[in-house]
């Protein structure tokens, strides 16, 4: 590929970089119903201007029509009259104004032919811009609702990337932490809170059962008359009950 061919496909490629940058889509709509609309005035005015038209071809051809029928009229008469050279030219005339009709008829058929094609085309066009009318509003209802979603976007990504966000965040996450450790505090407290009465209650349950038992073998149990009473126990017993519970 030649200099001059790559400088002239750079210059194209920026050029069209500019222009995609300078449109504007709600602009560009606006401007293109505008010339529509031009285009729908324009056209209007050559229907105007052909249904003229037409309408004078149209008397044109009337009157040669007419002016047909008065000569044809005349050579009558003249023949009735017997002046055949008054006939004679009575029937010229008529030959001259028929000729005059029928190219009147055949410009007229082509105008009235025009005329139906122009309106055609005007429907057409008149159908064409109120739908594009309809179309440009939903376009800018649609760039609307993307500008407001690109904005909304562009501000949540500000937001995230805030230093106040980011503080916000770090106390949040602070709260947080002291509340764990004030539960897990809440919960040491209640568990030793529950170990301490259960040891109370056991507690209470060996002393009231060792209270039985002393009451039970140190008060004197009543001897029958004429028994003498039991004997206390010897040392030796004492001292294996006290090895067995160190066994424990």
């Amino acid at each position: 590929m030649g200099l001059f061919d790559r400088l002239k496909r750079v210059v194209s490629a920026n050029l069209n970089d500019l222009v995609n940058k300078a449109e504007d889509p709600e602009k560009m709509l606006e401007q293109a119903v505008l010339e529509m609309q031009e285009d729908l005035v324009e056209l209007r005015q050559g229907v105007a201007q052909a249904i003229a038209a037409q309408k004078r071809t149209e008397k044109q051809y009337n009157d040669a029509v007419s002016e047909v029928n008065k000569w044809q009229r005349n050579a009558q008469l003249a023949v009735q009259k017997g002046d055949e050279n008054l006939a004679r030219q009575a029937l010229e005339r008529k030959k001259s104004a028929n000729e005059t009709s029928i190219a009147l008829k055949t410009s007229l058929d082509q105008q009235t032919n025009q005329v139906d094609t122009l309106k055609k085309n005007l429907i057409q066009l008149e159908s064409k811009i109120a739908e594009y009318k309809n179309k440009k509003d939903m376009l800018r209802a649609r760039i609307t609702a993307a500008k407001a979603q690109e904005q909304i976007g562009s501000m949540v990504t500000n937001m995230n990337s805030n230093s106040a966000m980011a503080a916000f965040e770090r106390m949040e996450e602070k709260v947080l932490m002291q509340e764990a450790r004030a539960q897990s505090t809440a919960e040491l407290v209640g568990a030793d809170l529950d170990s301490q009465f259960a040891r109370l209650e056991g507690s209470s349950d060996i002393d009231d059962e060792l209270a039985a038992l002393k009451a039970s073998i140190l008060s004197p149990a009543p001897t029958p008359k004429g028994e003498l009473p039991p004997a206390e126990p010897v040392d030796a017993e004492l001292e294996e009950l006290r090895k067995q519970l160190d066994k424990l």
